[in-house]
């Protein structure tokens, strides 16, 4: 089940043929395009500026401009204008550069971006140009899917363990892997040198799951319980609560029904 970390992949040089990319570079669907949560780091509520200044935001959409990047280079796009990659990943020119600018400076006047080159730049900046390992714990239906999800490794992150604390569950096979038991969680971290725990349980085991995961040293977790984990400085936790994103449709959905019905030219006119 171990496998070692592949090395970094060699940087293209702007206006030449890159050397060929991490997997991340492949087709980009799935929970990585999911709904966009708060990152939250320590107990409280604040964020914290990663490093080289660049604003949160910014950082949250590094990973769409990557997929529209993947997108244009799978169409054979060389190079693109500031203003097709923003249509790609559907935001505004002004917003991209912007963003782009806290990188270093990688397009040019008149020609745009080098497509290949701009797609790893992104790449290193995000840290997706080795593989990440990580561990999910709880699989359960949610769980499962997402140890089935062959997204993962086309980005650069690497599924090492799945844990849950049925032993019933346990010895079983999921997508290669076998699921091990809850309290081998400290071993796994320390032998896979895990930074990164996906938490899949119900929501009253949540943050006990964290608690071990953080105490095991991982220090990265995305939280699928619909639960408010509590974490110790140095630690970030991005959280994807599937029932909120669908209560926020539900209300537009009801602003759509009570909205009155569009006036037409004609009785615009005569009113």
């Amino acid at each position: 089940m171990t496998s070692p970390r592949s090395a970094r992949t060699a940087a293209p040089t702007a206006g030449a043929n890159p050397a060929t990319p991490h997997p991340v570079t492949g087709p980009v669907t799935g929970p990585a395009t999911g709904p966009a949560t708060a990152t939250s780091t320590g107990a409280s509520t604040g964020t914290r500026q990663p490093e080289r200044g660049i604003p949160e935001a910014t950082v949250a959409r590094l990973p769409v401009y990557l997929r529209a990047l993947v997108s244009l280079a799978d169409r054979g796009t060389a190079t693109c204008s500031s203003e097709e990659l923003a249509t790609a990943a559907g935001v505004n020119s002004a917003k991209l550069r912007k963003d782009l600018s806290y990188l270093g400076s990688y397009g040019t006047r008149g020609v745009g971006y080098d497509v290949e080159y701009l797609r790893y730049q992104i790449a290193r900046e995000i840290g997706v140009t080795q593989d990440l390992p990580v561990v999910i714990v709880g699989i359960g239906n949610l769980g499962q899917a997402l140890a089935n999800y062959s997204g993962f490794s086309s980005r650069g992150f690497r599924i090492v363990a799945l844990l849950d604390a049925d032993p019933a569950r346990q010895g079983e096979n999921v997508s290669g892997i076998s699921i091990r038991a809850f309290d081998e969680i400290e071993a796994l971290v320390a032998e896979h040198a895990v930074a990164i725990g996906v938490i899949a349980t119900p929501a009253l085991a949540a943050q006990d799951v964290c608690d071990r995961l953080v105490a095991a040293g991982v220090t990265s977790i995305l939280n699928f319980a619909p639960a408010v984990l509590s974490v110790p400085d140095g630690v970030d936790v991005r959280k994807v609560d599937l029932s909120i994103e669908l209560q926020i449709l539900a209300y537009h959905e009801q602003r759509k029904s009570h909205a009155p019905p569009p006036v037409s030219l004609d009785e615009a006119a005569t009113a």
